[in-house]
């Protein structure tokens, strides 16, 4: 099997050391990207860890795909425990990061500890350094970027970059590459902000080899040529369709469509888009640079999730409001989706709906835990009762858009994901809407045959999450073409994404969740035959636990003596 090459790069940023680790036979078992990250978490964080605490640790991985000149690789991954889910979580982002990763030589970089003083952490293939930097508290992501780049003539596409949020330990803070690019869903950025740390760059010369097939050249052509509307307005393509069937949460949950869809959707935002945008060798190109020329306003974005959250679901009509609540949201550095949804429990508490000047101020409040923000900055599962509101989360995360009462597949696969309502752990929506053949769809209604689809799905996503490979390659991305890529039989590869599922299990297992964690807040047909249905197919228990056999002789859990 193809595999990610390099040792593992230690940092203590309490004790501002480092030290490299060879991990080959890591390496050869689990890939790269998130199936690495996992297995180094589940063996190394303390099943008792605090989320904000010291002993927390984060783990930055690329694939072996990250080797290729092949569209769909400008991605990597990071996993640590979630403040927000208190789970391990694995999240990853777009942009230009990866391959700067892969300069410095490691295969993957964990940090643990927590500095005294605010930092940034310099890696590359010649060491690290760690440069305090006082005069960057509480700053943004773009002045923070700006720094690094006038003081080390790095350009933002070599940075991670936690901003305000971060740093205040908002719960769904993100961190943030590239200026706007995010590790969005479930708060690393709080994480990384507990350990004082302001940013890490990463930058060199010494990226290892991998021999990847000359199929990456059909895939990067087929990519290159492709008539696909995501090219023209990304995946608000599928705004006025979600919309049409009834799947567009909107006013705070409370209904399924939304009367001003149209304003905010893919052509509002196609007409707002003033130049092509891409993410490291990739020309499918489906970003949405976007510019209000009126009020000047540039941002990236909005994508479908945000113009959801901060659209539709706040009652929220015109695109450049909605724009401007994503620019907020990259440079504090915050999860559009969950800021968003927190955003619009307040407006429901406060009979509010519409209200942009609100919906700013509130933003700004939730990044610097300022009044009603602090609690805001709290999450939806630990704030609803105080407002009054319901809890519209899975696990402690909030939901995307897809909505499960219309989309049952993607109802259940909110309900069994690891990281709680989080659309693209499964992303089973494609196949209920239908955006896939005719032969491969589902009925939205129920869950019958769909409890083996959810696994399917969710064991090739922790693939692709490992590759490193954009979730939209697949169609681009056959069984065969997975075979030849990562030079494995695709059953093989489909067992491997199964035991990333039931290592994160396993880990959160030990932290107490079971069956009781894996609900929703609305009933949809079938539902518990169906979730023990998917048990079963897991070779789980019936509580929704993994059987302690699975990982016998193991020694999860157990942090490395010499750290």
């Amino acid at each position: 099997m193809k595999h990610v090459q390099g040792p593992l790069c230690t940092i203590d940023v309490g004790e501002r050391t480092m030290r490299t680790e060879e991990i080959d036979d890591l390496l050869e078992s689990f890939l790269g990207g998130r199936a690495l990250g996992t297995k180094l978490a589940h063996d190394r964080i303390p099943f008792d860890v605090d989320p904000l605490g010291a002993d927390n640790r984060l783990f930055f991985a690329t694939g072996p795909l990250q080797h290729s000149t092949m569209s769909f690789t400008g991605r990597m991954s990071a996993t640590g425990v979630s403040p927000l889910t208190d789970g391990l979580l694995s999240s990853n982002a777009g942009g230009f990061l990866s391959r700067n990763f892969t300069g410095t030589g490691y295969s993957a970089v964990e940090v643990t500890g927590a500095s005294d003083d605010l930092v940034i952490v310099h890696v590359t293939d010649e060491g690290v350094e760690f440069e305090d930097v006082p005069d960057l508290e509480q700053a943004t992501v773009p002045e923070t970027c700006e720094y690094i780049e006038a003081e080390h003539d790095l350009e933002s596409e070599h940075t991670v970059v936690v901003g305000p949020a971060g740093e205040n330990g908002v719960r769904f803070a993100s961190m943030m590459t590239s200026k706007e690019r995010a590790f969005g869903r479930g708060g690393l950025g709080a994480v990384l902000g507990s350990k004082n740390v302001k940013a890490i760059t990463f930058d060199g010369d010494s990226t290892n080899e991998v021999e990847i097939p000359p199929v990456q050249m059909e895939i990067h052509g087929e990519a290159a040529q492709a008539d696909h509307p995501m090219k023209e307005s990304g995946t608000t393509s599928v705004t006025e369709y979600a919309n049409m069937v009834e799947a567009l949460p909107t006013r705070y949950f409370s209904e399924l469509s939304f009367e001003g869809a149209e304003g905010i959707g893919g052509d509002a935002v196609a007409e707002k888009k003033y130049k092509k945008g891409t993410c490291s060798a990739c020309a499918f190109a489906c970003k949405l640079p976007t510019r209000d020329e009126e009020s000047g306003l540039e941002t990236e974005g909005p994508e479908y999730e945000t113009v959801m959250a901060f659209g539709s679901n706040s009652g929220i009509d015109d695109v450049v409001d909605v724009m401007k609540s994503n620019k907020l949201c990259d440079e504090y550095g915050l999860d559009t989706i969950s800021a968003g949804d927190a955003v619009a429990a307040y407006l429901a508490s406060e009979d509010e709906f519409g209200n942009a000047d609100l919906i700013h101020e509130t933003v700004e409040k939730i990044a610097y835990r300022e009044g009603v923000g602090d609690t805001l900055a709290e999450g939806i599962d630990e704030f609803h009762d105080e407002l009054g509101v319901e809890n519209w989360t899975v696990k402690g995360m909030e939901f995307p858009a897809h909505d499960g009462r219309t989309l049952n597949g993607q109802g259940l696969s909110f309900a069994t994901s690891n990281r709680g309502a989080d659309h693209m752990y499964a992303e089973f929506y494609p196949y209920e809407y239908p955006l896939v053949d005719a032969d491969d769809a589902f009925d939205k209604s129920g869950l019958e045959g769909k409890p083996p689809k959810v696994i399917e799905l969710e064991n090739i996503n922790a693939i692709k999450d490992s590759a490193v490979l954009c979730k939209f390659s697949r169609d681009f991305i056959t069984e065969e073409r997975f075979e030849t890529l990562l030079d494995t039989d695709y059953e093989d590869l489909l067992e491997l994404g199964g035991t990333v599922v039931s290592l994160e299990r396993h880990f959160n297992n030990q932290r107490g969740f079971d069956r009781s964690d894996d609900t929703l807040p609305y009933e949809i047909p079938d539902f518990e035959a169906g979730l023990e249905e998917y048990y079963d197919e897991r070779g789980w228990e019936a509580d929704g636990t993994v059987p302690a056999e699975r990982f016998e002789g193991t020694d999860f859990g157990a942090t490395p003596a010499d750290d």
